[in-house]
């Protein structure tokens, strides 16, 4: 658990320099891809709306979704470039979560004047649940 915490921690600090630099005003495709930008001059392993598998309780394939960026096989971040994170934001991130069965992922607002930042966790299923 240390290990995802410390890289949400380098994705922090990233994004609040990103936040710091550019203010807020700009479409979420820019602060995307500064983020994505910075992330990989550190050495992150990142991938850029990347394509997860969205599943049923049985396992079935329903779909997919791209992931605005997903960090190191298991870190899923949606960026946003709105004035305040709404429960609407939550909630498509909590889908995401369960729906591809990723554990962790991070809410980012770049669009307020206030930068927002908001991690989730969501514990998998084990298969004799």
């Amino acid at each position: 658990m240390n290990d995802i915490m410390r890289l949400c921690d380098a994705i922090r600090e990233t994004a609040f320099a990103i936040h710091r630099y550019h203010r807020h005003g700009h479409l979420e495709r820019i602060y995307e891809n500064a983020l994505v930008h910075r992330l990989r001059r550190l050495g992150i392993d990142v991938c850029q709306q990347h394509r997860l598998i969205v599943y049923d309780e049985d396992g079935t394939v329903l779909g997919d979704y791209c992931a605005d960026i997903f960090v190191d096989h298991r870190l899923i971040i949606e960026v946003k470039a709105a004035r305040a994170l709404t429960d609407e934001h939550v909630a498509q991130v909590l889908g995401y979560l369960r729906a591809s069965r990723i554990e962790h992922a991070l809410l980012i607002n770049f669009g307020a004047a206030r930068f927002e930042i908001r991690k989730y966790a969501l514990s998998l299923p084990t298969p004799d649940d």
